[in-house]
């Protein structure tokens, strides 16, 4: 079960495998999906992205985009996330399917898909630190 909240409550962590099926939408209040896992880069110590799973019909056809995690906005109200993007770009966006997860050490696809959103790759940022 997924934690209530209150309005006076704040939460600062959450257990990864109670991410899964959180729901994801943009702005304008459209359905981008919802986050299928987190993948987190053991070495660099951090969530390198979202797995959000976007497209298809009862879960059949649909497509795996890695969403940089400073890309979702966390709602505490209804236990969701925001990204900014509209569908469009998602659907343009690099994806994987089921059963080929990119990993962390296939540097090019990150950077790429960071690329995509707009953001600068969490190893590239820790660099300048």
């Amino acid at each position: 079960m997924r934690g209530v909240t209150t309005q006076t409550e704040v939460r600062d962590f959450i257990r990864g495998k109670d991410l899964a099926d959180y729901s994801v939408r943009n702005p304008r209040g459209e359905d981008l999906g919802n986050i299928k896992d987190v993948m987190i880069d053991i070495n660099e110590g951090c969530i390198a992205y979202a797995a959000l799973s976007f497209g298809g019909f009862l879960g059949f056809g649909d497509k795996l985009f890695a969403i940089p995690w400073e890309a979702l906005q966390y709602n505490p109200g209804n236990d969701s996330f925001t990204l900014d993007v509209t569908k469009e770009r998602l659907e343009n966006a690099p994806g994987f399917d089921k059963g080929n997860w990119p990993t962390t050490a296939e540097r090019g696809w990150l950077t790429g898909m960071y690329s995509h959103y707009g953001y600068t790759p969490y190893w590239e940022r820790r660099a300048e630190r």
